[in-house]
């Protein structure tokens, strides 16, 4: 690792294992977003394959950061744990990417989606 690096990384590894999870997966996420529909903004006129060349260059950044996140996640989070937390994340994510980026209406159904991520997130994590 280069030496202007280490005083970032020493700091982000001072942090709990489930936060710098968090942490890596929300940036991961916000590629993935990005990756998956921000073509249907930006490339709505151009040919599907082009699209799919733009998304899976911007989709290796979203893998840089996930495939660390979940291998820092696994060694204290189980798998199911690991899911529900990518999850959420994502649809935290997700809702001020459509709202803010897309210009689509707030929708009650994102509600109800993170109520139901709630439930999900207090069974997977009670014990």
């Amino acid at each position: 690792m280069p030496t202007w690096l280490q005083p970032a990384a020493t700091a982000f590894t001072a942090n709990p294992v489930w936060l710098q999870t968090a942490l890596l997966l929300t940036a991961s996420n916000v590629f993935m977003t990005f990756a998956w529909y921000g073509h249907l903004k930006n490339m709505q006129g151009k040919a599907w394959y082009l699209a799919a060349l733009v998304s899976w260059s911007i989709a290796l950044f979203e893998y840089l950061l996930q495939v660390p996140a979940n291998r820092i996640g696994a060694t204290a989070l189980n798998l199911a744990q690991l899911k529900i937390m990518q999850e959420v994340i994502t649809l935290l994510v997700f809702v001020p990417f459509v709202v803010l980026y897309m210009k689509q209406p707030l929708k009650l159904d994102y509600l109800w989606a993170a109520l139901c991520m709630l439930g999900a997130v207090y069974f997977i994590f009670r014990s």
